[in-house]
């Protein structure tokens, strides 16, 4: 499932910047540089979302080498180069917010990816799996936030109104970026929560009965 939501956001996401034409941008750009600096970081961020969702599936880890390949290609070819472009990005966008959240979840984005990477490394197999996760969630931001923004703006039509819709949409963006990446590391610790929480339990069950 996150597989095909993965494939289909990415063909959202980069189908207007197929054609590397500048007036196609779904974002205001100011001159070439920070067009093709957008393009780079929407097809890098692609890869690392169809590649991070393809991760989870129990056929790709049990072939280890395949899954491996597949990590480094998703953290070198996506994580690495895509966060990279959203700091420059979010600084060129003049809002703070937008500055301040997508920088946070870029910091993060690299932090988790390279913890991930050296817990794999060290052969800590519970640890790489559970950054993994994290690092993941933060890549599914891309999706996220473009589910938040129209639930942000629907919920303001009865005190608004629905013509106001349009001037708050531009101002709703940089809220359901931030709050994009929150959401996805709650839901991911949770997660992670819970399955370490199932595996103690055999553990402390036979701890009592010896």
């Amino acid at each position: 499932m996150v597989f095909i939501v993965a494939v289909i956001a990415t063909s959202v996401l980069v189908y207007p910047y197929a054609g590397l034409d500048i007036d196609d941008s779904r974002l205001d750009v100011r001159d070439s540089l920070h067009y093709y600096v957008l393009v780079g970081h929407i097809w890098t961020a692609a890869v690392a979302l169809v590649l991070g969702s393809l991760q989870f599936m129990p056929k790709v880890r049990a072939r280890r080498r395949v899954h491996r390949a597949l990590g480094r290609a998703y953290l070198l070819a996506g994580v690495l180069p895509s966060a990279l472009a959203t700091i420059t990005v979010a600084l060129w966008s003049g809002r703070l917010v937008t500055q301040i959240g997508l920088t946070t979840a870029a910091v993060l984005w690299l932090l988790t990816g390279g913890l991930a990477y050296r817990a794999a490394r060290e052969r800590d197999f519970g640890s790489h799996r559970d950054w993994m996760m994290r690092n993941y969630a933060l890549t599914f931001l891309a999706v996220t936030a473009r589910v938040l923004v129209p639930l942000l703006l629907v919920v303001q039509v009865p005190f608004r109104g629905a013509e106001a819709m349009g001037e708050l949409a531009n101002s709703m963006i940089p809220v359901g970026q931030t709050l994009g990446w929150v959401v996805n590391l709650i839901v991911a610790e949770t997660v992670i929560r819970r399955r370490r929480a199932g595996y103690a339990w055999p553990v402390s069950t036979r701890a009592g009965r010896s």
